[in-house]
């Protein structure tokens, strides 16, 4: 059967051609982002725009679009995605590029990550995010599919790889998007440890992380003020510490059950940010601790669900669909850690939105992106499509010369030793002869 003719929705011997679990829940924090959305920006986008659902109705554009977006990667085969895995390279490096550049980045807040597309504005880290993995994932299958011992055992592709992430995180930091660059060498870190690669390069990979972001934290005054602020932001809350002092008030209020949807103070003008990378404050004021539990467990759900994919893509040695099916897991999973331990005070503040909940267009365009993809592969797994393996690279000039030298060496000189020399033969044959006659005439006598 054509894998670009069956039905991704079809039953198959009462199995679901898709993971319906992971499916629900995504669409669940779909439903729910947009109920959230509508409730943290609502007072906001009344005194700004005098439209109290200009942010809810953008972001149900971007949600159809997104839709429409993923069923397009959810009919398109996986193997396009991993023969095109060099062009998402070079597509992702681009867009980095293009948004540093002026007049065609646009800045925000003191920061150039966003490109103007019509009467919308795209992040560029979004995009290379979901390029830097397919990417990722087509070159480890690669190794991979050919029994390579260059990732296990040698240096040279893991300084290729460990050379590609350090462009991308260098780009990014140039933006800068420190936590976009923190997201993705967790993701590049669990795809490569999947692959193969032995602990012990790790351990370099970690040991040079920390020391760039202990010199980032030093030569940067704006993050060393930020680290600061989050040891102790009581310390300075009408400054630096606000927004973080804002969000652990939304926390206190919220308790156990609490204030009830569209009841939350904080989003009245004193949580900045609080539809986009704060939402997870509002959903703890309104909903309360079980509330902001019950967020965490969709999390959960999506990442456990995605981990089965991996997991049942190796065993059929679907190697792609393996790799991209972990680095999407840590994507996601790194995101709302790192999201929600902002708006709790755990961690440092970015400026990271939760998926599929906050509202931000390029982030939900990426997130759905991704989580179509992942369906696909699972998909093409289910059905036992057979995976796309690229041709190894073949070296006939080597082999060819090495055979013809061995040849000669080992066939010829037994062929010589049985066929050649004819006068030992014919000697042999002589002298048995000449025996036999003089055995003959001494029993004669």
């Amino acid at each position: 059967m054509n894998s670009t003719t069956l039905n991704p929705f079809e039953i198959n011997a009462g199995i679901p051609a898709v993971d319906l679990k992971l499916l629900s829940t995504v669409l669940a924090l779909m439903s729910f982002g947009i109920v959230m959305v509508l409730s943290a920006s609502i007072d906001l986008a009344s005194h700004v725009y005098e439209d109290p659902w200009f942010f809810v109705k953008r972001h149900a554009a971007f949600l159809l679009l997104s839709l429409a977006g993923g069923a397009l990667i959810l009919s398109l085969p996986a193997q396009y995605w991993q023969r095109f895995g060099l062009l998402f390279l070079f597509v992702g490096i681009g867009l980095l590029v293009a948004v540093l550049i002026p007049g065609i980045g646009k800045m925000v807040n003191g920061s150039r990550r966003w490109l103007s597309v019509g009467p919308f504005t795209l992040q560029a880290s979004e995009a290379a995010k979901f390029c830097f993995i397919v990417f990722f994932a087509s070159f480890l299958a690669r190794r991979s599919a050919e029994r390579s011992i260059e990732i296990t055992k040698e240096w040279g592709a893991f300084f290729k790889l460990l050379f590609i992430l350090g462009l991308f995180v260098g780009l990014l930091l140039l933006e800068p998007d420190f936590g976009s660059s923190v997201v993705l060498c967790l993701t590049a870190g669990a795809m490569m440890f999947i692959a193969g690669v032995p602990l012990l390069r790790f351990l370099f990979l970690a040991t040079l992380g920390i020391g760039g972001l202990v010199f980032m934290a030093i030569a940067s005054p704006y993050r060393w003020q930020r680290l600061v602020t989050f040891l102790d932001p009581w310390a300075d809350q009408f400054s630096s510490g606000y927004q973080l002092v804002q969000s652990l008030i939304a926390f206190g209020r919220g308790e156990w059950i609490g204030l009830g949807l569209g009841n939350s103070l904080q989003k009245l003008f004193f949580l900045p940010e609080a539809h986009t990378d704060f939402i997870f404050s509002i959903v703890a004021e309104e909903f309360g601790l079980l509330g902001a539990l019950a967020l965490l467990s969709c999390f959960v759900v999506v990442v456990w669900r995605l981990l089965i994919i991996a997991a049942q893509a190796y065993k059929s040695e679907n190697f792609f669909a393996c790799y991209c099916a972990t680095g999407i897991a840590m994507l996601f999973s790194a995101q709302a850690f790192i999201n929600m331990g902002v708006a709790s005070g755990f961690l440092p503040t970015k400026g990271l939105t939760l998926p599929f909940v906050s509202s931000g267009g390029s982030s939900l365009l990426a997130s759905t992106a991704l989580i179509a993809l992942a369906l696909r592969l699972d998909w093409e797994v289910r059905m036992g499509v057979k995976p796309y393996v690229e041709t190894a690279r073949s070296k006939p000039a080597r082999s060819k010369s090495v055979r013809t030298r061995r040849a000669p060496a080992k066939q010829a000189p037994n062929k010589v030793n049985k066929r050649a020399n004819p006068k030992r033969i014919s000697s042999k044959i002589v002298t048995t002869a000449q025996s036999a006659v003089r055995s003959t005439v001494k029993g004669g006598r």
